[in-house]
């Protein structure tokens, strides 16, 4: 497979020199209310996320009116209801997004919206959205994927319940936006089990496209994420709500307001914590380590001209005198001066 290039930027996230782009999911977990999708995006921006996304679609595109709802949103909405009938009440209208985005460029969050048919681009277009993202059912969705790409902004890539050649058929079309291609690995489950997550696909898929590579995660509570952080996944996504216990396809599968905020917070503290792979003191190491390490010390009152031996020295801490590696030449040295009990030795003390 051919090779791409891994140019992608949005607002301050640069894939090859920035931080990992926290994407927090509010998704339709606004139930079709402005005014909780504004809740969300304050919930969002309190955490300090860098994104916040929502979901644009028009149901009458999106799905037929006769489509029975997906087997995960029968269990969390325990309706009996089609899924035309579920995501009608999820909608947003034009208005709201305008709305929305613009309390999102004065809340100082960056906003995305993920488009499900060829007039929501178009309506994306209008409110000048920075970047699109691909949601891992639209994957056979061609024009729509070439409808975006043809915006030349970044692209992010979903691949939940794709093969690699689907993969490799989005890529040849999206590579084609100047604007730059990022794939998140996904698995279309809500909520995912951990014995189906196969983290290390980030790697192969790294390896085969040759551009950045994030993780989408569909998983209960924040272990997922931060194993794709240490993986070190250039862009993690994660579902959040205002209550887990609200009503909706996605609320269960999504963390609470103080989850998001650990969320941000333990990735963060985990990129601090991958460094840059030298081996190097810390200054709070140099601080500490004498006080951890031993030396050559005397046990008792040593006399001038005592030879050593056993009996007179020890390996104690702190490390201040000889280093313990060095207590074979010490051994049957004399002294050539007076030692203190529990003074720590040095060469000047012992005879060459």
């Amino acid at each position: 497979m051919r090779k791409y290039n891994k140019n992608f930027k949005l607002g301050h996230f640069d894939a090859e020199k920035s931080s990992c782009l926290l994407i927090a999911e509010a998704g339709v977990n606004h139930n079709g209310s402005l005014e909780l999708a504004r809740k969300l995006v304050d919930v969002a921006k309190e955490a300090n996320a860098d994104v916040i996304k929502f979901q644009t679609f028009k149901t009458e595109n999106l799905v037929a009116e006769t489509t029975s709802m997906a087997p995960y949103q029968k269990e969390n909405l325990k309706k009996n209801q089609t899924q035309f009938e579920m995501l009608k009440k999820l909608e947003l209208s034009e208005s709201d997004f305008r709305t929305l985005f613009e309390y999102c460029k004065k809340k100082g969050i960056i906003a995305l919206s993920t488009p499900f048919d060829l007039e929501s681009v178009d309506l994306l277009e209008r409110l000048n959205v920075p970047a699109y993202k691909i949601a891992s059912g639209e994957i056979t969705n061609t024009p729509l994927i070439e409808k975006i790409a043809k915006t030349n902004k970044p692209i992010i890539l979903s691949t939940g319940a794709a093969n690699y050649a689907e993969i490799n058929d989005v890529v040849s079309i999206a590579s084609n936006s100047s604007g730059g291609l990022a794939i998140l690995h996904c698995v279309t489950d809500y909520p995912t089990k951990f014995e189906d997550l196969n983290l290390n696909v980030m790697k192969t898929i790294e390896k085969m496209f040759g551009l950045p590579v994030g993780f989408s995660d569909h998983t209960e509570g924040l272990e997922a994420s931060l194993a794709a952080a240490a993986l070190e996944a250039r862009i993690i996504e994660k579902h959040f709500t205002l209550d887990k216990n609200m009503e909706g396809p996605d609320h269960k599968a999504s963390l609470n307001p103080d989850e998001l905020k650990q969320w941000v917070r333990s990735i963060r503290n985990i990129e601090k914590g991958l460094g840059d792979g030298v081996k190097r003191l810390s200054e709070r190491e140099e601080e500490i380590k004498e006080y951890m390490r031993k030396s050559i010390i005397a046990k008792r009152d040593i006399l001038a001209g005592e030879r050593l031996n056993n009996d007179n020295i020890a390996i104690m801490r702190p490390e201040k005198g000889i280093p313990p590696k060095y207590w074979k030449q010490v051994i049957g040295k004399k002294t050539k001066k007076g030692i203190m009990k529990f003074h720590p030795l040095t060469w000047s003390d012992i005879e060459d």
